[in-house]
This record gives C-alpha cells, sequence and structure tokens, in this order.
C-alpha cells in the first residue's frame, strides 16, 4: 500500500469534497468558542486558589474521560450514523462551554471541562472517519491538513476576539458565556454537512454480530510508538503556565495563544500536502523533533521574546503531525474498521493526558518547569528513534 505519491498527481488534484470544507468551517466556529476561553483559563483557575498539579489534573481527567468515549464512539460509528454522532458531540459542548461563566470554585472548572470535553470524545473519531470515507488514499494528507488548518484558524479568531471584548472592558467571565454564540453557528454549519455514503464492506459489517476489535499489527505497533511520546505530551496549559512566570500579562496571553495558532495554521496547510508527498512517517519525526526542540528550550528560556519566539516554532510542529498521523492511519486500517482505528488513535493520545499532565505537574512542583518538560522532550526523541526503527521493519514488508 502506497504512503505518497508523485509531485505531478498532487499539482492536478481536484479540488477538496464538499463534506471536507463544511466540516471544516464546524470546527473552524466550534474553535472560535473553545479558544476563546482556553488561554484564559490557568490564570482563572488560579484566581480561584488551584495549584499547577490540580491544573494538570483538570486537563488530564478532561482528556482521558474524552479519549474513553473517543474509543466507544469510533465503534458505534461503523453501525450507526456517524453524522448523527457528530451533532450529538457538538451540541454538549457548545451548550456547556459557556457554563466557565458559574464557576466559583476549582472543582465546579473541572465539571465543566470534563463534559466540555466529553462532547469532544463523542464527536472526535466519526468525524475522522468521515473525513478519511469522503477522499482517496493521495488526497487523505490534504483533506486532514485543511480540517487541521480550519480548526487551529479558529484558534487564532478564538483569542482575538476575547482580547477584543477584554479590551472593551468585557469581565473574564462575560467573555465565557459569549462563547455560546459561535457555539450555536457550528451547530448550524454541521447540519449542512452530508455523510459519505459507506461502502459495501460497512454496510455489509453492519449487518453482521459484533465481533472482536482486531486491527493490523503494523497500526498496533504504531499505536505503541505514539503513546510512548504521548506520556510526554502535556497539555498546552503548562507552556501558557510558563509563558506567565517569564512575564506575560494576562491580557496579552490571547494574542499570545493567536499567533501560535497563525503558525499551526500554516503548518497545518502544507503539512497536509507535504504528507501527500513524502512519507508520512518522516514527516511525523521530524513533528516531534521540533516538539523536543522547543520543550528544551522552554525550559530554559528567561525572556518574555522568548516566549513569543518558541511558541511561533512550536506551532510547527501540530502542522507536521497532526495530518500526517491520521493520513497514516487511515494508510494502514481497513477501510470497514476506520471508526474503530480512529476511537483507538484518539482515546491512546487522550488517555496519556493522564500520566503526562500529573507527572508534568509533579516534576514542576518538585523540582523545576525546565525538568518537566526537559522529561516530555526526552520522551519525545525516544519514540522519534523507535518510529523510525518501525517505519524500516513493519512498512518495508508491507
Amino acid at each position: 500500500m502506497p504512503l505518497v505519491t508523485t509531485s505531478e498527481s498532487v499539482r492536478t488534484r481536484p479540488r477538496l469534497p464538499a463534506a471536507i470544507i463544511a466540516l471544516g468551517f464546524t470546527s473552524l466556529f466550534n474553535d472560535i468558542g473553545t479558544e476563546m476561553i482556553f488561554p484564559l483559563l490557568p490564570a482563572f483557575v488560579a484566581s480561584l486558589g488551584a495549584a499547577p498539579a490540580f491544573l494538570g489534573l483538570v486537563e488530564g481527567l478532561a482528556d482521558a474521560t474524552s479519549s474513553l468515549l473517543k474509543l466507544a464512539s469510533g465503534y458505534v460509528a461503523e453501525r450507526r450514523s456517524k453524522k448523527r454522532i457528530v451533532l450529538v458531540g457538538y451540541g454538549v459542548a457548545s451548550l456547556v462551554r459557556p457554563l466557565f461563566a458559574l464557576a466559583m470554585a476549582p472543582w465546579h472548572v473541572l465539571v465543566v471541562r470534563v463534559t466540555d470535553r466529553v462532547g469532544k470524545g463523542i464527536r472526535t473519531a466519526p468525524r475522522d472517519a468521515m473525513i478519511a470515507d469522503s477522499v482517496p488514499q493521495d488526497q487523505a494528507g490534504r483533506a486532514f491538513g485543511f480540517h487541521s488548518a480550519m480548526d487551529h484558524a479558529g484558534s487564532v479568531i478564538g483569542p482575538l476576539l476575547a482580547t477584543a471584548l477584554l479590551a472593551l472592558g468585557w469581565q473574564v467571565r462575560s467573555v465565557f458565556w459569549f462563547a455560546l454564540v459561535p457555539g450555536l453557528l457550528t451547530m448550524l454549519t454541521l447540519l449542512t454537512v452530508r455523510e459519505p455514503k459507506p461502502s459495501s464492506a460497512e454496510v455489509s459489517r453492519q449487518t453482521l454480530p459484533k465481533t472482536p476489535v482486531i486491527l493490523p499489527p503494523s497500526l498496533r505497533r504504531y499505536f505503541a510508538i505514539l503513546a510512548l511520546f504521548s506520556l510526554g505530551n502535556s497539555s498546552d496549559v503548562f507552556l501558557l503556565l510558563r509563558a506567565k512566570q517569564l512575564g506575560v500579562p494576562v491580557v496579552s496571553i490571547p494574542l499570545l495563544w493567536a499567533a501560535f495558532n497563525v503558525t499551526r495554521v500554516l503548518s497545518a496547510r502544507y503539512g497536509g500536502i507535504w504528507a501527500d508527498r513524502i512519507a508520512r512517517p518522516k514527516l511525523i519525526v521530524a513533528g516531534w523533533a521540533v516538539f523536543a526542540v522547543t520543550y528544551l528550550a522552554f525550559g530554559l528560556a528567561s525572556r518574555t521574546w522568548q516566549v513569543w519566539a518558541l511558541f511561533l516554532v512550536y506551532g510547527v510542529y501540530y502542522g507536521l503531525t497532526e495530518p500526517a498521523e491520521k493520513a497514516l492511519v487511515r494508510d494502514l486500517a481497513p477501510s470497514d474498521a476506520r471508526g474503530r482505528a480512529y476511537g483507538f488513535y484518539n482515546f491512546i493520545v487522550g488517555v496519556s493526558a493522564v500520566p503526562a499532565g500529573l507527572l508534568t505537574g509533579w516534576l514542576w512542583q518538585t523540582w523545576s518547569p525546565f525538568v518537566a518538560l526537559a522529561s516530555g522532550a526526552a520522551l519525545a526523541l525516544g519514540a522519534s528513534v523507535l518510529l523510525l526503527a518501525w517505519t524500516r521493519s513493519d512498512l518495508a514488508t508491507a
């Protein structure tokens, strides 16, 4: 099964299907609402009396809850309408997210954040499977790259909108309430999406009794390597906390987050194209190397301008890895098992957030930010070595 295409075929590709474009705009509006809130959460939680370790617990439990549901929804998506599941997921998040405005204690934030991630867990695997079903293999990287770029574009607009509202004198809690508006736009856009017709293999599978989840050995080994990397990939909230420690004022953090996501938009757009031109594992390794270097640099940073520069570089990591990782799952998974494959992929990435968040928070408090971030860099380098070895063995015999 080829993993790359020639540059000539890339240049002659048709425009992306309407379903891909509509799903991209759905993620755009959803992320506007999410990212109006996320950059403000570290300082908001701290104002409620929480310590950095609690912040790690919040993000870890939220991602773990989301991951368990991604695994379940991926399996259900092979037997039910994917679009309906995605609608439920976006609906839960859109309605719950503004309730951060009611939080009066740290545990209130925990409850809302976990419930918000419930929606993400429900929608992610079937949405990724819809994207994979909508394009042929040689356009998978571009499709996931477009979707990631739109997702990150929302991460640019959201913080800028939050900054504008704060500059106009709005209170943080009022900004949280306003996040309901992009949430409603998310649902309206998603209603226009036409679900891809299932393949004959999927139709046949839906009429069969339940069978054990069996994925190819090469895909399982790839997931194991991904899990190792994810153990060192704690929530970006720690990098925002680091920015605050190094003197970035709270009012500027949404701008910092927006600048970071501009890099993610550009790198995801081109990263998706590159993922169709060169071997996808090599692109992933390049992204993990960027991750390791920037994590070390964040630990060593001592000035505010360094934080801004590092966030711009750090955005490249996402663009190099996200489209390539998801396209590689499509390459390795049988067409009638994509729901489960993306469920497992998102489960592994998310469930690792619990130990990653707790480990980073513990090292941060017990030793130093440098020790915590350097540990993540070391795990990323170890995973890179294993992925290169996997490429030479598993893909060479595929």
